[in-house]
Formats: structure tokens, C-alpha cells, sequence
């Protein structure tokens, strides 16, 4: 898979399509920061992002479907903090989602969760397929 190029393995999590799962990889996000020690602000970010793309796995990608499940797991490199969260749903083209932030598009229920993933995070990428949505959000640990 390209996006774990020079990246090491931390930590992984499969979790149940249920949104009380979230709270699992928030705890992991809060612990593994007291060994990387980003700025409180941008760390909160981030993890603010990580839960974003959480619900909209579970409820958008799974359906909150029991019998399927979403797949997280972290990774570092010397430049960034990554989190890497895949579901189980039938995929979507992220790129024809509108900008929630046009004039037209304000009022509309969709697209915020990308927005907000893109904004708080330091690199959001989002690869899907008919077997699932892949999304990687990182936070650079040396921010400049």
C-alpha cells in the first residue's frame, strides 16, 4: 500500500460499526501524544479530525452495519503522525462532494465532515473503492 511508505507501525485498532467505538481511538490518540508531545491546540485538531472520519466511516461507509467493521491504525515517520482508518462500505467519490463553504452549499447537510478533516489536519488523503473508503489524515510533529 503507498501510503505506508517509510512510515513504522504504532499502533492498530479494529473497531465495531457502532459510534460509541470512536471513544477507543481517541483514548490511543490522547496516550501515544504523551510520547510525540504536539502542541496541545493542533493535537486536539487533529484528534477532533481522526473522530470525524471515524463517524463518517461508521455511519456514511458501514451504515453502522453490525456485521462490519472499520480498521485504524497509526503510523510515524520522522516528518508525521498518521492515522489511517478503512471501512467496509461501498465506496464514494469524495471530489464530487460540494464545498460546504460557497454561498450555495451553506445551508446543506454534506460535505462539512471533509471540510473539517481537511482543515484541521496537516495531510488528508482519500482513496475509495466498491470495497470500502480509505482515508489518511497526518499531523507533522515538527510544526513550523
Amino acid at each position: 500500500m503507498e501510503y505506508l511508505s517509510m512510515e513504522s507501525h504504532k499502533a492498530g485498532l479494529i473497531l465495531g460499526s457502532k459510534r460509541t467505538e470512536i471513544n477507543k481511538v481517541e483514548k490511543l490518540l490522547f496516550i501515544l501524544n504523551d510520547v510525540y508531545k504536539i502542541e496541545q491546540e493542533r493535537f486536539v485538531n487533529f484528534s477532533i479530525a481522526v473522530s470525524e472520519a471515524l463517524m463518517n466511516a461508521i455511519v456514511h461507509g458501514n451504515k453502522e452495519s453490525d456485521g462490519k467493521r472499520v480498521f485504524v491504525d497509526v503510523y510515524e515517520s520522522e516528518e508525521e503522525i498518521s492515522v489511517i482508518i478503512k471501512d467496509e462500505g461501498c465506496g464514494f467519490d469524495y471530489t464530487s462532494i460540494p464545498d460546504p463553504t460557497t454561498d450555495e452549499n451553506l445551508h446543506k447537510d454534506h460535505g462539512r465532515g471533509l471540510y473539517i478533516m481537511k482543515i484541521l489536519t496537516d495531510s488528508f488523503e482519500c482513496k475509495a473503492t466498491d470495497k470500502g473508503t480509505l482515508v489518511k489524515l497526518g499531523i507533522s510533529r515538527n510544526h513550523s
